[in-house]
């Protein structure tokens, strides 16, 4: 397989790198992957992707691989695009729908990112990696590392849900929990690199995971016929998705995919307890101030400092979006909301986007018949102290008076 990649390119000031080396961070921010978007239209076609497996590898020409035998994966994509007419309703939309990325191969969108940092790793011939992660993300890079052959080390948060710490020690990783944030487990990534030789995963710490999260963007497309939705919301707390879907479908633009010049408002979602993202749009600054005291039952957005930040914020302001912090009080009532009206089961990250639709709707921000997309990153599954109830108990000999069934106590 040819690369159609051509050179990495800074976030920040757009110095070029070499595509065909390990590469991390320039200047102490992200890197873009570029490609010849020409060669690419060349070689790749809508009809073929059509034709190939529903994962996210049918985009083969539009990710960073050189050799085919470098991939790892377990069979990530196409995570289902499903409407939502319940919810929709309740809320005060026609046209709302969700993309679930819960039914990825390890129950959460950080499949995408991970496969491709790993896989890139692999073809680099990195044999140790390590990743802080308050959730889902070292799950996914336990599982890839393992399937690579990798030795994996997760430092997370002590606090971080159960389910998150036991599948990355299932995975075989070397999990070590921090008395404080991602960003402290961060630190002691930093403190081990030069004794331990491994490579960080970190969030935009490396160029690839976005090109892995990028493949929502390109699904999401194909999936509603090459047109794009009115506005995605999109719960954000390094915010590689978000980043990575204005990059897809910029790329898709200038490609001559789309079937018109029509791109989306991207919103993102955080909650009060942590909304870094939120303060630092509402003040019209491109940098974001660290979050003290960051508190959230959604995980995964507890992000107190994003390496990012400035990507996320000039995605949200080139597309005409905005930001949005939610009630934390909420966040149970609209994951129940979602499950009860549709069957979905989304975690507490996802709930905050239907909060978001719910107060952007109420002030006028997003018209009744608009298309509103948000991204359900994980099962509410993964949250079983978050799901927990108080359920009546009944004796096996008991009497009802079916009359008043079941309003029982």
């Amino acid at each position: 397989m040819t690369s159609y990649v051509t050179h990495l390119e800074s976030a920040i000031d757009g110095t070029h790198l070499p595509a065909g080396t390990i590469q991390t961070l320039h200047n102490g921010r992200p890197l873009w992957v570029k490609y010849d978007l020409d060669a690419v239209k060349a070689n790749m076609t809508k009809e073929m992707v059509k034709q190939r497996a529903a994962t996210i590898w049918r985009y083969r020409e539009l990710l960073p691989p050189e050799h085919d035998s470098s991939i790892v994966s377990l069979g990530e994509g196409m995570s289902p695009l499903l409407h939502l007419p319940r919810l929709g309703e309740a809320l005060g939309l026609s046209d709302f729908w969700v993309k679930d990325e819960s039914q990825l191969p390890t129950g959460s969108f950080k499949s995408r990112g991970l496969c491709m940092a790993i896989t890139m790793a692999n073809e680099f011939g990195i044999k140790r990696v390590a990743i802080p992660t308050a959730g889902n993300a070292g799950g996914a890079m336990s599982a890839y590392a393992a399937r690579a052959g990798m030795e994996a080390y997760v430092f997370m948060p002590k606090d971080t849900p159960d389910i998150n710490k036991y599948e990355c020690a299932l995975a075989g990783a070397h999990v070590f929990l921090v008395d404080g944030l991602i960003t402290d487990c961060g630190s002691f990534i930093k403190a081990g690199k030069e004794t331990m030789d491994w490579f960080d995963v970190s969030t935009l710490k490396e160029p690839y995971r976005i090109e892995g999260k990028k493949t929502m963007g390109l699904e999401l497309a194909e999936q509603f016929n090459w047109e794009l939705p009115d506005v995605i919301l999109y719960p954000t707390g390094g915010g590689t998705g978000l980043i990575g879907m204005w990059k897809a479908f910029n790329e898709l633009k200038e490609m001559g995919w789309l079937t018109s010049d029509k791109m989306p408002r991207m919103v993102v979602c955080q909650s009060e307890g942590c909304a870094p993202m939120v303060r630092a749009f509402e003040k019209g600054e491109r940098f974001a101030e660290f979050f003290e005291g960051a508190s959230t039952v959604a995980s995964g957005l507890r992000v107190p400092a994003a390496v990012g930040d400035f990507m996320i914020l000039d995605t949200v302001r080139e597309s005409g979006g905005t930001a949005v912090a939610v009630e934390e009080a909420r966040i149970r009532e609209w994951m129940q909301l979602s499950a009860s009206t549709e069957g979905v089961s989304v975690g507490p990250e996802a709930a905050t986007c239907v909060g978001a639709a719910e107060q952007l709707l109420s002030e006028g921000w997003i018209k009744p018949d608009e298309k509103v997309v948000f991204y359900n990153c994980g099962a509410s599954q993964k949250y079983p102290h978050i799901m927990a109830t108080d359920l009546p108990l009944l004796a096996k000999d008991a009497t009802i008076d079916w009359a008043q069934f079941p309003n029982i106590s």
